[in-house]
């Protein structure tokens, strides 16, 4: 006797969706004896968590309220990413390109946002976020397409240089840098103007909602769309298949790649024009490591526009709900949901495999026959 790996032909629906929740609820299990063995009553501590503390909270707008400001950041950056990974271009720089993104929202806002209107300055800050951050991930695909070189060590390694370049920005108190209050002895992060942060609209009592959130599911939907309905994303997805076909049908795959890779860093660097235009300061902690959450969510999506949506709520989720619960137990630090994600995304990819493969049982004489 001995065992085979043969792929699944036709798997359904509802036996994929089994497998991955059997995968979360194993996870969560997981995360129940850990809770266990340090004193915690898992029940208590997950239902904090997952309901973000807002049971008998009386300022419990305020958590939905931050609860969005890590979605909206997040769920963008992890569309711009599986935009890049649909290519099998491999695109692990989300961190610098995010961070190349606030800078030049935070530059936009700090010398615009007293000298134009409102409309102008959110619609600049846009622009150049998006023009620093596309420009960011052009590179790598320019030195990719021309000398062949690896996209994935020369995004990790442009993510160190933009970490390293804010936090020269952020520590270095000079007369040039604007970045900086001029009028603190320490080194402190310049306020921006109220015309340089977003809308709201109020929804009801004290809770306002955010104009990024209504807008990240708009460019969800066109990105479904340019995806599925426009030439340009079927181009993404024979590339993706293979490079070898698509330049036997005629695409111009170098142009293909340039264009996709621009289009996906400057997703992020919108990602990165919410987030300042929401929180109105540039700080050393401004990507909340949403560059490297959003390669986790984008793949246990599985590439999906919808689902990522959907992965990115948990993930925020779990996020910002282990911070509040931490507050509560403080026998828990509040890295426990990286952790706890860290399970997720381990067994939910032991659940893709169960999902593609499955292993049967062969007899020696099968074998030799």
């Amino acid at each position: 006797m001995g065992l085979h790996i043969v792929k699944r032909e036709n798997c359904p629906l509802w036996k994929r969706c089994c497998f991955y929740l059997i995968a979360v609820l194993v996870a969560l299990g997981i995360g129940s004896v850990i809770l266990l063995a340090i004193g915690v009553n898992p029940v208590a501590y997950y239902t904090r968590m997952f309901t973000l503390g807002t049971i008998g909270n009386k300022i419990a707008y305020k958590t939905y309220i931050n609860y969005l400001k890590d979605f909206v950041p997040l769920a963008l950056t992890s569309l711009g990413l599986s935009l890049a990974f649909k290519m099998r271009f491999w695109n692990i720089g989300g961190e610098g390109q995010f961070i190349m993104g606030a800078l030049a929202a935070s530059a936009a806002a700090i010398l615009l946002g007293n000298t134009l209107p409102s409309a102008a300055v959110l619609l600049l800050i846009c622009v150049a976020a998006m023009a620093a951050a596309g420009l960011y991930g052009l590179l790598v695909a320019a030195l990719k397409v021309k000398f062949g070189t690896n996209e994935t060590l020369l995004t990790l390694m442009l993510n160190y240089v933009a970490v390293y370049l804010l936090n020269f920005l952020m520590g270095t108190k000079a007369g040039w840098n604007f970045y900086l209050n001029a009028n603190e002895l320490r080194p402190v992060p310049q306020k921006h103007p109220d015309s340089s942060l977003f809308p709201t609209i109020p929804m009801g009592g004290k809770f306002e909602l955010n104009i990024c959130v209504i807008l990240v599911f708009v460019i969800g939907l066109l990105i479904y769309v340019y995806l599925k309905r426009t030439k340009q994303g079927y181009e993404i997805n024979v590339v993706g298949d293979s490079i070898g076909t698509a330049r036997y049908a005629g695409m111009k795959t170098n142009r293909i790649v340039l264009r996709t890779v621009f289009f996906s860093a400057c997703l992020i660097g919108l990602a990165a024009a919410f987030k300042m235009g929401t929180v109105g300061t540039l700080s050393t902690s401004i990507t909340a490591d949403v560059g490297w959450t959003g390669i986790i969510v984008a793949w246990l999506a599985q590439l999906n526009t919808w689902v990522i949506f959907a992965v990115s709520a948990l993930i925020s989720m779990l996020h910002y709900g282990s911070t509040v619960a931490a507050a509560t137990f403080k026998q828990v630090d509040s890295s426990f949901a990286n952790m706890l994600q860290g399970f997720i995304l381990f067994l939910v990819l032991a659940a893709d495999f169960m999902i593609r493969f499955r292993i049967v049982r062969t007899r020696k004489e099968d074998r030799n026959g």
